[in-house]
């Protein structure tokens, strides 16, 4: 087999997957009926280098019940960039669902 054969080939995989993920996590929304609990107050160490930004931590549904993910630190994608914590949202009619923490 070719080498222009490998590179269609890969590149298409890579096409694929990529369409795919972004569409799946586009139409996907998760509801909970229970609140989440208050977020917790975490206690930050000193960023372990100069440029590191402090994102802090969630709940996350696991399905069954709410678990906290901790805060990090963080390397912005570029100098502006600006972190915009994850929020879980009220629906009346379906109940809570989160909206991911991202670099804006």
């Amino acid at each position: 087999m070719t080498f222009r054969f490998w590179k269609t080939a890969i590149g298409a995989v890579v096409l694929s997957a990529t369409l795919g993920a972004g569409a799946a996590s586009a139409a996907t929304r998760v509801y909970v009926r229970v609140a989440p609990p208050p977020l917790v107050v975490e206690t930050r160490v000193v960023a372990p280098a100069p440029g590191m930004v402090w994102v802090p931590g969630y709940h996350r549904w696991n399905g069954s019940a709410y678990v906290w993910v901790g805060g990090v630190w963080m390397r912005p994608p570029h100098a502006r960039a600006v972190w915009v914590p994850a929020r879980w949202v009220q629906d009346r009619r379906h109940g809570w669902y989160v909206v991911q923490g991202h670099w804006k």
